[in-house]
């Protein structure tokens, strides 16, 4: 359900960002990483970074296997693409992948123990379900803060909370 709604809402994000001129997109708004455009691409950055952790996972995932070819990010801050469309392809392609991950993962995957280093290379070893959860709070997070950049610059996302993918039961 978090990588359905995580692509769902990246799309969202990206049809109100492509409805401003690329100099609103570019424009410091003062948020963690500057620019709706800066947001969009830590968002990519550090979903690289995490899924070439996750790649590493002893299930060797194959649904991992474009992430695996990517370059990896050298800054959480990094500006991978100042073009909207070359930014939103790059989205799209590491949506794909986090869908037909998340449908491979099972419970003895969430149980394993993830050793990994981060970008400051200390060394961690944590759960691999709570790394997930971590996952996906992350772009949670992040997106909230792209949708109050849009939504200064006059672009409403419209809504955004994952109960619009709850299935209602009967």
């Amino acid at each position: 359900m978090m990588a359905a709604y995580n692509e769902w809402m990246n799309a969202r994000l990206y049809e109100a960002a492509a409805k401003l001129p690329a100099a609103e997109l570019a424009k410091d708004r003062g948020a963690f990483f500057g620019s709706i455009l800066g947001t969009l691409n830590h968002l990519v950055v550090g979903d690289t970074l995490w899924l070439k952790r996750f790649a590493a996972h002893p299930s060797n995932p194959a649904a991992l296997d474009p992430v695996r070819a990517l370059a990896q990010p050298t800054a959480l801050n990094q500006v991978l693409f100042t073009d909207l469309a070359e930014l939103r392809a790059r989205r799209d392609l590491l949506d794909k992948a986090i869908v037909a991950w998340a449908a491979g993962l099972s419970d003895a995957d969430l149980a394993h123990v993830l050793h990994y280093a981060n970008s400051k290379g200390i060394r961690s070893q944590k759960r691999f379900s709570s790394l997930i959860t971590h996952f996906f709070n992350h772009q949670t997070h992040h997106r909230g803060q792209a949708t109050t950049l849009l939504f200064q610059a006059g672009q409403d996302v419209g809504v955004t909370d994952l109960l619009a993918l709850i299935p209602n039961e009967t």
